[in-house]
């Protein structure tokens, strides 16, 4: 009798030891499925807008980023109050800011008051008088951050700039002469490079620059002697082994060469050579590279699409209005 009794608790105490090695490998409810994300991050990007917008990066140089906003997206005036505020230090959106970057307009700046009209695709925008509160080396890196920011809306191509209702004409720290309508022909991070004063050509050409492993995107206005089509410039520029700037960097190889670039209405066919292709024997175009070369074409040309082809064979075809 306690030999079976023995054996009787032995059974039970095993048991009890199984039963709890079980619990132990299973794991416990960690609040999600893994076979659930694809379609909660599906869900989520769906109803994600974003804007583009020039903040300042760890150089000091005005940089393209992205920022979440939600609003009407047929609202235009709705559209830039929202990404100009977010130009603001400190101001309603700066905690959307991406890591890295900064606001350039001083913290005390108010947006009084704007105002959209479809023709001629213009906004006006009056800011408080603290706007000029800003340094001196920033006053016109300021102005550049608003127009560029407010022109990345596709709707807007005008901007009329006011302080308290007075339409500003100077800068007062830098003497600096404004038009009353500003567009991307102000420039952007502006690099003078010429020897005499006649014969200056005005390109802006879009470069790339990381943060945590990140690319963005960096455009340089110069102000060069040379006198070829911009898009020759452009392409050399991307293709230079060494840039104005050795924190700045083209994914675009040495090698390549433009054929030809001809503009057809507001089309911009170029014809490379094959070394536009991405390292190995697919017909691949890095994203780098046609972001670079489209949106430098998007700020000197006036059109809508670029068209990628390599000996006369369309690869690709970038549409400027929808590139993000």
């Amino acid at each position: 009798m306690l030999k079976r009794m023995i054996n009787k608790k032995i059974m039970i105490t095993t048991a009890a030891l199984f039963a709890l090695f079980l619990i132990y490998l299973v794991p416990k409810d960690t609040g999600y499925i893994l076979t659930d994300v694809p379609s909660k991050v599906e869900v989520v990007n769906a109803s994600v807008n974003t804007e583009e917008i020039y903040l300042l990066n760890h150089r000091h140089m005005l940089s393209r980023t992205k920022i979440v906003n939600n609003k009407k997206q047929n609202d235009i005036a709705a559209r830039a109050k929202f990404v100009l505020e977010s130009l603001i230090q400190d101001g309603p959106n700066s905690s959307q800011l991406p890591n890295g970057f900064r606001a350039i307009l001083p913290s005390d700046t108010k947006l009084v008051s704007l105002s959209y009209e479809e023709e001629p695709k213009l906004l006006k925008v009056n800011f408080s008088k603290e706007l000029l509160d800003v340094k001196e080396e920033d006053e016109e890196k300021m102005i550049e951050a608003i127009v560029y920011t407010a022109t990345s809306i596709t709707e807007i191509k005008q901007v009329i700039l006011y302080i308290d209702n007075q339409i500003l004409t100077l800068l007062p720290k830098t003497k600096t002469s404004l038009p009353s309508t500003l567009d991307r022909t102000i420039g952007i991070n502006k690099q003078y490079d010429f020897t005499k004063t006649d014969n200056i050509n005005q390109v802006t050409i879009y470069y790339i620059d990381e943060f945590n492993d990140n690319h963005y995107y960096v455009p340089v206005t110069k102000y060069i002697n040379d006198d070829r089509e911009k898009v020759n410039i452009i392409i050399d520029e991307l293709t230079s082994t060494n840039t104005y700037n050795s924190n700045l960097m083209s994914f675009l190889s040495s090698n390549t060469k433009l054929l030809e670039a001809k503009q057809v209405n507001d089309i911009m066919e170029l014809d490379f050579n094959s070394y536009i292709f991405d390292e190995g024997e697919s017909k691949n175009i890095l994203e780098e590279v046609v972001y670079t070369i489209s949106l430098s074409i998007k700020d000197n040309y006036d059109v809508s699409e670029v068209v990628f082809k390599v000996d006369t064979e369309e690869i690709y075809k970038s549409v400027l209005k929808t590139i993000e």
